[in-house]
């Protein structure tokens, strides 16, 4: 029993340190782009920051969603939070299974790469929308009498950009049109939907997100408009974004690849060149591209050609 878990712990540390190898090799490559998207994050709480300072607290406005599902109350706000963490952790342990997992179909970096190219343009959209307009916030630190409902003017600059991190996010107010929770929940799902390998986890990931709208109406986090808004506009983004996207490389063929796709000269460039080379994957010269012909299931040179070796012969 002691050789055989040492056995396998030899063969775990093995993949771990070949995973780390190849994980590295990609964030030298691609470190520029994870960066940047790191970077938006901290631009979007700053935005979701200063529109908190526009807020004015006034009356719920009328919502569907408040009439159907029963509100939760603020004691119980604590469970949307916690079935987000339980998204958000568990598909952060699953882009990070190749390190142990002998059977994998993503790349890490790769897979983050592409997780915050949708998160920043789904972020970039819900920025400009609640700076369009500014709503009266349902939650409850948001209504009128809450000391939280209203910032006061900033003594300075540095507290703004501070944001008061991690308060100031999870008491902020007047961020609306867009649901946050449901940007990264949706794209997480959609994620796994398309490089999970676990058809009952997919199904399981969908209902989750399905539950956690219908806890941020009951909860009075958002309206109903700023989950329904955030389905199909997460949506649209990740289908488009996704297309212009290189598709991630299939494990097991080994091959690192680029993050972006090659442009269109380098397409057709390339495609020429292919159609031009033989089976044995030798280069031909131009000047070889001449037209065979067929006969009796053989091919043989043009017709002028051989004509022309026959009189030079002659």
């Amino acid at each position: 029993m002691t050789l055989y878990i040492g056995r396998e712990a030899s063969k775990l540390w093995k993949r771990f340190c070949s995973e780390t190898t190849t994980e590295i090799n990609l964030l030298l490559d691609n470190w520029k782009y994870l960066l940047a998207g790191l970077i938006f994050q901290y631009i979007h709480g700053l935005a979701a920051r200063g529109v908190h300072y526009l807020h004015r607290p006034g009356s719920t406005l009328q919502d569907l969603g408040f009439y159907i599902l029963p509100e939760l109350g603020q004691d119980k706000a604590y469970i949307s939070e916690t079935v987000f963490t339980f998204v958000f952790l568990s598909f952060v342990l699953w882009t990070f299974h190749p390190f142990i997992f002998k059977s994998k179909k993503i790349y890490t970096v790769l897979v983050w790469c592409r997780v915050l190219a949708f998160l920043v343009a789904s972020q970039a959209l819900r920025i400009i929308t609640f700076y369009s307009t500014q709503l009266p916030g349902p939650n409850y630190h948001c209504r009128e009498g809450s000391k939280l409902a209203r910032l006061p003017k900033p003594h300075s600059a540095l507290e703004v950009f501070l944001i008061n991190f991690p308060r100031g996010v999870i008491y902020g107010c007047g961020d609306l049109i867009f649901s946050s929770h449901m940007i990264f929940t949706l794209v997480f799902v959609l994620t796994y939907q398309k490089y999970g390998t676990k058809s009952c986890i997919k199904h399981f990931a969908w209902l989750v997100a399905t539950v956690q709208s219908l806890l941020i109406v009951a909860s009075r986090k958002h309206y109903t408009v700023d989950v329904v808004v955030a389905w199909y506009t997460v949506s649209l983004v990740v289908f488009f974004i996704d297309k212009k996207l290189p598709e991630l490389p299939d494990r097991s063929s080994g091959n690192l690849p680029m993050l972006l796709p090659l442009s269109t000269k380098d397409k057709d460039g390339k495609s020429k060149e292919e159609n031009h080379k033989p089976l044995n994957g030798n280069s031909v010269d131009p000047a070889d591209w001449r037209p065979r012909t067929q006969v009796n299931g053989k091919i043989q040179e043009d017709a002028n050609g051989i004509h022309d070796n026959a009189m030079n012969g002659a």
